[in-house]
């Protein structure tokens, strides 16, 4: 096993970030330590580039230290087998906290056995979830289209006008992907946000509460009134915007 260098260290985050979500544990400590150069905590892996393990030891040098959990990636069972039994990178003898997928637990408790630890124990198992960045963005006026074409009042030249003015000259909120909008939002002439629309496809993400949310801090911030018009049998976005409403209330 050999520590990464800091030069090294850049390279292997974005190396762990093709092998999302499974690498996250350890890319979280190397994104990290590329960022923060106080953090005291060592990387090492079996080999370079081409590593099977990556294995993250914070140093411990204050009581407080212990706290600082240790993680490991690897892509091989057997080397991580044999990273256990054969390295003297773990203390086995001194407490340690190790952060890994539960599919390892069983080749653990076999290297503590192994290693004459008295007591191993899990002390929790969590679900891992993750935020995926979105691309939020004002329209602009190749957007005219496919708003005016899901729009309910859209589909003609006037429509088409309509919309081109408002992207033009009031605020709007998109959700970017591939460069081309799946959600957005816009704002009508008297101030009210509206046309609150996302690609059936998209749908299910949270895209509507991103949006309505982002787009009323800018406008709350300039001091525009922030409000809506939603029609009765529109029940979904209703209960999206009575829930923003609840929630800035709170």
């Amino acid at each position: 096993m050999r520590r990464l260098t800091a030069e090294e260290l850049e390279t292997a985050e974005v190396l762990l970030r093709g092998s999302f979500p499974h690498s996250v544990m350890v890319y979280g400590h190397v994104f990290v330590m590329n960022r923060v150069k106080s953090v005291r905590t060592n990387v090492f892996v079996d080999c370079w580039p081409d590593f099977k393990i990556l294995f993250v030891q914070p140093v411990r040098e204050e009581p407080s230290d212990s706290f600082n959990d240790c993680a490991v990636y690897t892509k091989d069972e057997e080397i991580f087998k044999n990273f256990l039994m054969e390295t003297e990178i773990i203390d086995w003898h001194n407490y340690f906290c190790l952060g890994s997928d539960l599919h390892h637990e069983e080749t653990l408790n076999a290297a503590a056995v192994a290693k004459g630890v008295k007591e191993m124990k899990r002390l929790s198992a969590c679900y891992m979830l993750t935020l995926s960045t979105l691309v939020l963005s004002p329209l602009n006026e190749s957007h005219v289209a496919i708003v005016n074409r899901t729009w309910k009042f859209g589909q003609d030249e006037h429509s088409v006008k309509f919309i081109r003015d408002m992207i033009r000259h009031f605020p709007t909120c998109c959700v970017l992907d591939g460069g081309q909008p799946v959600a957005w939002v816009l704002t009508y002439a008297n101030g009210a946000l509206g046309m609150l629309y996302t690609l059936p496809e998209h749908r299910g993400k949270g895209y509507a509460k991103v949006l309505i949310s982002t787009l009323s801090r800018q406008l709350h911030a300039q001091g525009h009134p922030v409000f809506c018009f939603i029609e009765r049998e529109n029940k979904l976005s209703y209960r999206i915007f009575k829930g923003l409403v609840h929630m800035c209330n709170c």
